[in-house]
């Protein structure tokens, strides 16, 4: 007896229905091929069904999950996120380690200037002045919460002891 989510596998209509559905996704942004999957999964596509579209897709370069993670990197940080909160991120769409690693390995001097643009953007009339205890806490609070690690946080604040 067939597994029930396979049960339409072989319909036309379910692999009409689940191809147009990948392209509308696509068509308004990229996606990786594991939200794609999961995404037309939780429409009620068949488990068979999903992984032929996807692979097609795939094959045809309509989703790639290297355009992904290049868009994707490219918006995050653009919006002021770090490295870390993007690796994170990235992760949990089931994107590829090894993907992941060639994309938010830049050099510290390329994510320092990320810092103190993310900086300045928020912190604009602190950004410049010696920081009192306290506001450098909060400076690097917020910071950390952005995903940038606390060797490129103690570069960008200064170190307080």
């Amino acid at each position: 007896m067939a597994h029930a989510d396979e049960a339409h596998d072989d319909s036309g209509a379910d692999l009409r229905s689940a191809k147009e559905s990948a392209l509308r996704m696509l068509t308004a942004r990229e996606h990786s091929t594991f939200e794609l999957k999961r995404k037309l999964a939780a429409r009620g596509h068949a488990r068979g069904t999903v992984e032929r579209v996807v692979d097609g897709l795939a094959d045809r370069a309509l989703v790639s999950d290297r355009r992904f993670v290049d868009a994707f990197v490219r918006t995050r940080i653009e919006r002021g996120q770090g490295p870390i909160r993007i690796r994170a991120m990235l992760r949990e769409r089931g994107v590829d380690d090894e993907l992941i690693e060639d994309a938010v390995t830049r050099s510290a001097d390329f994510w320092l200037d990320c810092i103190e643009q993310v900086r300045r953007k928020r912190f604009a009339s602190d950004a410049r002045r010696a920081l009192d205890h306290a506001e450098w806490t909060r400076q690097a609070r917020f910071l950390s919460q952005r995903g940038f690690p606390s060797d490129l946080i103690y570069r960008a604040l200064g170190d307080r002891d």
